[in-house]
């Protein structure tokens, strides 16, 4: 009987790009009235038009982050990496960017691992000894996937959702000589990606979140973003999933990025020193 690949099917989407800026206050605050008001007006303007981008599910959302690592973060959601590009360059072109230095970028798609769908898929094809790439193999492998996109259309094409905060962060999967999550068993991954799953649906009523992969892409092998109404849940969510076997023996974690929603049309208040 043919054997199954190790590597589990995915499905990829909307394609994500976050920018982190820290803000130049002095400089800002060396300008005239008139000036902060025109440049503010600008930026609020191409904002605006960024948020709901050319194209179905093109959108970007801008939030005020908390703490030293940045004062701004953007999300942008587009349908391909060559349209994150031509947001950076909108972007650069703004009288604004003069006084944002970008200190963090992270570049990612959004992915949905099919654990169960290949195991049921790899089976079916081992038991009828059909061997992995040939002709009919690729056939069957590519009618699983269009039929589980259709079923996905939108968590592969994700609105950022309007919560009050959001929490970024990149993370691996161990690949030292003694733990390495690559080395285990599909069925093992399956099992223990089932249990990690299980913990975040009892979180889904409190919290919304967007997977995406970045190996290839970014330094880091996937990207998450939480959004909620209430910090707090950030850390008992996460908390939480640290017991659980797939964290806390294979997950590597990078910088976390907390920070509150800032709607466009309140970035001259921001720029004032408030956020009402």
């Amino acid at each position: 009987m043919a054997e199954s690949p190790a590597v589990p099917l995915t499905l990829e989407g909307s394609s994500l790009l976050h920018q982190v800026f820290r803000f130049n206050w002095k400089g800002w605050r060396a300008l005239s009235a008139a000036e902060k008001e025109r440049i503010s007006a600008a930026a609020i303007n191409s904002l605006k038009n960024l948020a709901q981008g050319p194209g179905e599910g093109s959108q970007t959302a801008l939030f005020s982050l908390v703490g030293h690592k940045g004062d701004l973060m953007l999300i942008h959601v587009r349908d391909s990496v060559e349209a994150l590009n031509r947001v950076e360059l909108q972007l650069a072109h703004t009288e604004l960017c003069d006084y944002l230095e970008q200190t963090y970028s992270y570049l990612s798609v959004v992915e949905l691992g099919l654990y169960e769908s290949s195991a049921k898929t790899y089976s079916a094809l081992a038991a009828r000894d059909i061997q992995p790439h040939s002709p009919e193999w690729n056939a069957a492998i590519k009618e699983t996937l269009d039929r589980q996109a259709a079923a996905m259309t939108s968590r592969l094409h994700p609105a950022i959702p309007e919560t009050t905060y959001a929490c970024f962060y990149p993370m691996d999967r161990k690949r030292d000589e003694e733990v390495n999550w690559y080395t285990e068993p599909m069925a093992e991954r399956q099992r223990m990606m089932h249990e990690h799953g299980m913990i975040g649906r009892r979180y889904a009523d409190e919290v919304r979140q967007i997977i995406t992969g970045s190996i290839g892409l970014d330094d880091w092998e996937w990207g998450v973003d939480l959004f909620a109404n209430d910090p707090v849940v950030f850390k008992k969510l996460i908390y939480e999933m640290r017991f659980d076997e797939v964290s806390a023996k294979y997950a590597l974690f990078g910088s976390f990025y907390v920070g509150t929603r800032l709607p466009a049309e309140k970035l001259t208040n921001w720029l004032s020193g408030t956020h009402a």
